[in-house]
């Protein structure tokens, strides 16, 4: 039976499941998901902060009419806190540093004017003063104990700085899966050997591993042949250990496509084998009870391209806890014609007009074989099985790659 679009993706995310958590160094966190609050360890900022270069003054000395200060110490970044003696005094301060105890205004160098007489230098205010000016106060960012980030949040440059502030050197993250991804096919050779006129190099297995390290996700690859027996043994290995199993090809129905048959041989439940869409129908979908879940994907290498982003990366994604991603659309930029009814996922190039408004613009594309298309392709847009004419300037879904 051959499920809808909207069903498979719905049988797939029914399967998400979670790999548990780990510790990793904070400062190698990038790109993991956070599965633990981060509160703040002491207020933000931890003290009266000057934010100008210039001098700091007790304030009821200007508003009772004194213009002129006399130096009485230098305040700079990384100094234990300075008390003004004399209020009719000032400090030099540097930007960063601790305000001075006994002073609450900075008036930074532009509004003064600085003179120097044997040997002691005077401050003359300039312009108009406000009593705090240019004082980042302390807590006023955030309050101690206040949490700062949540499970689910992905750790970028932002929240890298935010953990060093709080000197959280140690995270609990979601813990990545352990992902084998399988080539099969008699016909494949390795990238480095020169293959014979009926022999193709593998490809299919270096472009989804390629989009497995670009969603931070690291993974180990093996080639095997089409063989039942052969397959059984090194797939029953796998399977032991694997979290992901990412096949292609061999799930089609040709005399050598073993991989169904194998899968259910080793106990694995056939959740769905066809999907109503193009490229990608023949996509294999299982799941071991205590074991992997196995993505069988088509050998051609668009369509095993199109159900990596379409359906493999949205449930990593979501196993992971990722941020939930919103679903893009684009303007058509021509018409498309397509009248089988399946889904159809055309490779399209994206563009954004000045409006904001997203544009795809079909690519040429010789069916699911064509890899050399998707160079010129940043997504793939899907259109409906019900409708035969696309025209232009309608919006459709679209479905990232790059």
């Amino acid at each position: 039976m051959m499920m809808r679009v909207s069903e498979a993706f719905a049988a797939v995310m029914a399967a998400v499941r979670d790999f548990g958590t780990e510790t990793v160094a904070f400062d190698a966190a990038c790109g993991r998901v956070l599965r633990e609050n981060v509160a703040a360890d002491r207020p933000f900022p931890p003290f009266d902060r000057v934010m100008m270069d210039g001098i700091a003054i007790h304030f009821d000395s200007y508003e009772r009419g004194q213009r002129i200060f006399g130096l009485e110490d230098v305040a700079a970044a990384g100094m234990p806190q300075l008390q003004l003696a004399n209020f009719a005094d000032c400090m030099e301060v540097m930007t960063g540093a601790v305000l001075p105890e006994n002073t609450d205004t900075v008036i930074p160098y532009e509004h003064l004017e600085i003179t120097e007489h044997e040997g002691f230098r005077r401050f003359t205010i300039l312009k108009d003063a406000i009593k705090g000016q240019h004082i980042h106060r302390r807590a006023s960012d955030v309050a101690e104990g206040h949490v700062l980030l949540q499970p689910g949040a992905l750790v970028g440059p932002a929240e890298a700085g935010v953990l060093a502030t709080v000197g959280k050197t140690e995270v609990t993250v979601s813990r990545l899966p352990h992902i084998v991804l399988v080539a099969t096919g008699n016909e494949l050779v390795p990238v480095a050997q020169t293959p014979g006129p009926h022999q193709l190099r593998m490809s299919n297995i270096y472009s989804l591993r390629a989009a497995l390290q670009q969603a931070g996700l690291p993974a180990e690859y093996v080639h095997l042949m089409d063989d039942v027996a052969h397959l059984q043994e090194a797939l029953g290995t796998i399977v032991k250990k694997a979290d992901v199993l990412i096949c292609t090809g061999a799930v089609s129905a040709g005399r050598f496509d073993h991989l169904p048959e194998v899968l259910r041989s080793l106990g694995a439940q056939q959740v769905f084998h066809k999907v109503q869409q193009r490229p990608g129908k023949p996509f294999l979908f299982c799941t071991f009870p205590n074991g992997p879940v196995v993505f069988g994907l088509p050998g051609n290498p668009v369509s095993g391209f199109m159900c990596f982003y379409r359906y493999v990366l949205p449930w990593l994604r979501a196993c992971l806890q990722y941020p939930e991603v919103v679903q893009e659309y684009a303007v058509l930029e021509e018409e498309v014609l397509f009248d089988k009814p399946l889904e159809y996922y055309l490779p399209v190039q994206l563009s954004a007009r000045n409006s904001g408004q997203l544009t795809a613009k079909p690519v040429p594309y010789h069916g699911s074989g064509d890899l050399a298309s998707l160079l010129h392709a940043d997504a793939f847009m899907a259109l409906p099985a019900e409708q035969q004419v696309f025209p232009q300037g309608h919006s459709f879904p679209v479905w990232r790659f790059r």
